[in-house]
């Protein structure tokens, strides 16, 4: 195919047409020197072009009209402006490439250079002045740490492979004054979203002074694919044609001292290519060891080294990973199965892996052993090869643990592994694999804490991660004495081959271990939960103070003030989402109404306050505190439906007979004032009064009555009633230690508000669902695979129980059923129980899935619409009502189901991590309640049996713990586990799910890595299972450092 002739300048062609279209004149707009030059930006480069520059105006890029990002003109009498006019070069770039319908087409895509691209530099008084951008540019007079090779005045300009391995060096504030390349950016952004938006982050921080410059539309910088040249040589060599033009460039400023471009890569062939041509460079490695003054950065080093070599100096432990052009050929014929790598939180000798498009039964994959395993790193995307299936293989029941302190201890492993390959039913085995190679990691920064190693002045220690999923890291430091007791961040570099644990470096130190604020900074960064304050960009959309309801707030809402409305919260509640009324009609019917805070009036879509919210996607609820979705002037004041205030509210209104039967529904914006904020036991206490008639507590009655009979409706349709262990703490007022823990209980009160919760939810979700059936926002709750209900079968059929789970209303009687005269805690453990086996539920977009039904509650349809305070799906919820009614109008992104799906698997993530943080946090309270109590007697329950272990639950506080008959330096007791039972029998005793036993509880602190609550079995008594002697002479002295269990 004969080279199409290059297009002349002064001519443009629309991106993406064929070879052989006429090409068209560049528009006069585009040619007047007033207005000067504004070039076409190709694709690749949008981005970074349009946060760096600022659009004047709109004009077609060739795209369905988008808007193109434009480069400031040059302004007039600049040198080398000729009379105001920006000079430019046109450049193309011509390829094939194969469409969708697989037809192979010639493409052509017009360049434009510039001279006037500003060097950033702020003495540089050669280029134009830098137009508004992201930071304030390079310091004229560059300031930051001291270093030994460069002791004069300097820049920084790493590579790709520098700013992705070692981006916590470029974030740590003594690095300053760094030249971020357009070329380095794109390739980051291709490669690591996280690193890309982190990098974004530095370049928009003021005091970092980093700067974007656009090599790849400057006239001097810019360079041609060469004939034979890869895309990754072709761009190690512009950006070493950038360094060069700096240099060049900054010699040219009249300043006494001259300032150098310093070139960082750790690229050999990059580096000694640069020192041929003249260029200053060094591995980052050399130069930040050149900061003498700041030796603890070296610790932040990531560990890049060349895998090959490392296998040369020691033993190959695991498999070498599948090459990914291999693997996806694999996946594609079948052979390999794509998945989400799961570990387990009880054995680190196996996971799961969840193959991704597979049918719902063949889902789960067992993965089990160190080989097979073959570093893989929770949540990573593995690939997989299936077993034969004489090699498949059951879900251990073994608790193990990593505790040991070798880490080239692998025959420790082996014969841990032989525990796992123990006998077991046919019917019980499941399809099982091995992991042979990573498509995609999903490595992040780690919480945790230092093991030291023994050897006396070592540099390499262990890391033990907070989250037990994640294995141990190998890092560098010499800071071990100052860490140690210290919990701190650490990032994974690499897994040899030849390595046991993955290799990492320090990141930096959050605090002391126990302290309630380094302990709630973990667990937040840990389940990755947004925390940090609101910005002034966020906070800059919000209403302005005094604030009060105009006129214009008034149109398309009805006033509802008189109404006897009241909001019922638990106690110290402050953003109340929802109120309620009831009364009776003079037609003898009855209306209710649940009123629900109009958040979606103060946060419009698209502004910074709409973005921050979604990116939050929920309020956290923690022991003490709250990590609230939108600021607290909407969650605690306008947005909060607090008592005798007027406010803003969305109401969803029946009017039902007295069987609770709906007669109308409507929805209509309005404004309320609430009569009275009342937690449950003051809302119940009124309902119970025999002297007590006022509005509210009638209007209360009359809701109560009507919410019983739509509890009953429900629970004969199938809706499941379950169970779960809620605790609350009672906190000290001075300290803010838990000084009382009880499990929370229950009102009448609490079942009302939850009825009319329901009743809204469904309500809107068949509104919203009519007016919009491809892009509602609706929650499904997904039937559990039978095999989830293997447990709850086996353990209600150890008491002479059947438990029929072919639908959730077979389900619901079966439980209703369960029960003993002599036994009355059975019903609720059985249905604590049910509540494991269930899935998650989750939000979906209506147009991207056939499936609606909600089975827990038995609904065929369902959303979220009751809590726009505290949940991002609801206000989407309200904004979509919003336009059903004609109260408001739509915008693109509603109406776009693509993206509506994106956003709810955000919403699904940051629901699940919320539930994650809070149970955290419930565990670190239950530990410091527990911390001086000594050790404390009480009755238990057996939930789960395992191999070497039971699981008991505490009636008393709600909790959960292990009770394990296998300890390190201790006479391992004979056991016979029995999974048909189930039971477990411990010498000559024999345990069995919902045995009640008595058991000691203590704050265990021997572990400096995971202080957990301990659970020892008391009665029965059994061999082998004493508390020990010490254990709470430990706990009581384990923040004295004499008395601290000696390192390994």
């Amino acid at each position: 195919m004969p080279a199409e002739p290059r297009t002349p300048p002064c001519t443009y062609r629309h991106r993406g047409r064929r070879a052989g279209r006429r090409t068209r004149a560049l528009p006069p707009s585009l040619r007047a020197a007033g207005a000067g030059l504004r070039d076409a930006i190709t694709t690749a480069t949008r981005g970074a072009a349009a946060r760096r520059f600022p659009r004047s105006a709109a004009r077609h890029d060739g795209r369905r009209g988008r808007p193109r990002p434009f480069l400031p003109p040059w302004p007039r009498g600049a040198p080398g402006g000729g009379r105001g006019r920006a000079r430019a070069m046109a450049t193309s770039r011509t390829f094939l490439k194969r469409t969708r319908a697989g037809a192979v087409v010639k493409v052509v895509r017009e360049h434009y250079l510039r001279e006037d691209i500003p060097c950033g530099a702020a003495a540089c008084r050669l280029c134009p002045p830098r137009p508004a951008g992201p930071g304030p540019g390079l310091q004229a007079q560059p300031s930051g740490a001291a270093s030994s090779l460069c002791p004069g005045p300097h820049y920084l300009l790493p590579d790709t492979n520098l700013l992705l391995h070692q981006i916590d060096i470029l974030e740590d504030p003594v690095i300053k004054n760094v030249i971020v390349l357009q070329t380095v950016l794109q390739e980051v952004r291709n490669r690591s979203a996280p690193v890309y938006k982190r990098i974004r982050d530095v370049i928009q921080n003021p005091e970092k002074h980093f700067y974007s410059f656009t090599n790849e539309h400057h006239r001097e910088t810019y360079i041609e694919q060469g004939r034979g040249e890869s895309s990754n040589d072709r761009n190690d060599r512009a950006i070493r044609v950038a360094v060069k033009w700096y240099n060049e460039h900054l010699k040219k400023i009249e300043d006494e001292e001259k300032i150098q471009v310093i070139f960082l890569t750790n690229d050999r062939t990059n580096k000694e290519k640069a020192l041929e041509e003249g260029i200053t460079a060094y591995t980052c490695e050399e130069y930040i060891k050149s900061l003498t003054a700041n030796p603890d950065l070296v610790d932040r080093l990531a560990c890049v080294s060349d895998e090959g070599k490392e296998i040369e100096s020691g033993k190959i432990i695991f498999p070498e990973h599948i090459p990914l052009s291999k693997l996806q050929q694999g996946i594609k014929s079948g052979h390999y199965l794509q998945g989400t790598y799961r570990a387990s939180r009880d054995n680190y000798l196996e996971a799961t892996v969840w193959v991704h498009g597979d049918a719902e039964e063949n889902r789960e994959i067992i993965i089990q052993g160190l080989k097979h395993l073959n570093r893989a790193v929770h949540e990573d995307i593995v690939a997989v090869e299936l077993l034969a299936k004489d090699e498949w293989v059951a879900p251990s029941s073994v608790v193990l643990q990593d505790d040991g302190q070798n880490e080239d201890d692998i025959e420790n492993e082996e014969e841990k592994e032989n525990i796992l390959k123990t006998s077991v039913n046919k019917d019980m085995l499941r399809p099982t694999g091995k992991v042979v190679g990573i498509i995609k990691r999903n490595w992040r920064p780690f919480c945790g804490m230092l093991s030291k190693s023994q050897i006396k002045e070592a540099r390499r220690h262990l890391f033990t991660p907070a989250d037990r999923r994640i294995p141990r890291i190998r890092i560098e430091t010499r800071q071990a004495d100052t860490l140690e007791g210290q919990r701190i961040i650490v990032a994974i570099d690499g897994w040899p081959r030849n390595s046991r644990y993955p290799n990492g470096h320090f990141v930096k130190s959050l605090g002391s271990a126990g302290d309630k604020e380094t302990e709630t900074e973990v667990l937040l960064l840990e389940h990755d939960v947004p925390h940090q304050p609101f910005s002034q960009t966020v906070l800059s959309f919000l209403p302005k103070m005094p604030w009060s309801i105009t006129e214009q707030d008034m149109k398309y809402r009805e006033d509802l003030r008189h109404l006897y409305v009241c909001s019922v919260d638990p106690p110290g509640c402050t953003d109340i989402d929802d109120a309620l009324h009831c009364r009776e009609l003079e037609n003898g019917n009855i209306e209710v109404g649940v009123h629900i805070a109009d958040v979606s009036h103060f946060i419009r879509p698209g502004n910074a306050l709409d973005e921050e919210s979604v990116k939050r996607g929920t309020t956290v609820y923690l022991c003490e505190k709250r990590i609230d979705m939108v600021p607290e002037l909407l969650s605690s004041n306008l947005c909060s439906l607090r008592s005798n205030v007027d406010r803003l509210a969305f109401s969803c209104i029946w009017e039902m007979n007295h069987k609770a039967e709906i007669l109308k529904t409507r929805f209509t914006k309005s404004i309320i004032n609430s009569k009275a904020s009342l937690t449950y036991a003051e809302a119940q206490m009124r309902i119970d009064s025999a002297t007590m008639n006022d509005d509210i507590t009638t209007s209360l009655r009359g809701l109560n009555k009507l919410a019983k009979i739509l509890k009953k409706r429900r629970i004969d349709n199938g809706a499941l009633t379950l169970s779960s262990p809620e605790v609350r703490f009672h906190m000290d007022s001075e300290t803010h230690d838990p000084i009382d823990l009880q499990t929370k209980e229950l009102k009448e009160t609490n079942s009302m508000v939850e009825e009319f919760m329901l009743l809204a939810n469904v309500s809107v979700a068949q509104k919203i669902y009519e007016e919009f059936p491809e892009f509602a926002l609706l929650r499904k709750h997904p039937a559990p695979p039978p095999s989830n209900y293997d447990i709850l079968v086996k353990a209600a059929k150890s008491k002479n129980l059947e438990i029929k789970t072919d639908s959730a209303k077979a389900l619901a009687e079966s439980l209703d059923k369960a029960g003993s005269p002599t036994f009355p805690y059975l019903n609720t453990l059985l249905r604590i129980l049910a509540t494991r086996c269930m899935m998650q539920a989750v939000y979906f977009c209506s147009g991207m899935d056939n499936d609606f039904h909600h089975y827990g509650l038995a609904s065929p349809i369902y959303t979220h619409f009751t809590s726009p305070i505290r949940r991002y799906a609801d206000i989407i919820v309200h904004r979509l009502l919003a336009v059903a009614i004609g109260a408001d109008s739509t915008y693109p992104e509603l109406t776009d189901k693509h993206k509506l799906a994106d956003m709810c698997k955000n919403l699904n993530y940051r629901h699940k991590m919320a539930q994650y943080a809070q149970r955290a946090s419930v565990a670190f309270h239950t530990q410091l309640f527990f911390k001086n109590k000594g050790v404390v007697n009480e009755d238990a329950y057996i939930l789960f049996v395992r191999k070497n272990a039971v699981v008991v639950l505490i009636p008393k506080y709600g909790l959960e713990g292990t009770v394990f008959f296998e300890e390190k330096g201790k006479p391992t007791p004979r056991l016979d586990y029995n999974n048909e039972v189930p039971s477990l029998t411990v010498e000559d005793t024999t345990l069995h799910v919902f045995d009640k036993v008595k058991v000691n509880i203590m704050l265990d602190a021997s572990n400096i890595q995971h202080q957990k609550i301990r659970m020892v079995l008391v009665e029965p008594k059994v061999l082998g299972n004493d508390v020990p002697a010490n254990l709470s002479t430990e706990i009581s002295s384990k923040n004295e450092p004499q008395k601290k269990k000696k390192k390994l």
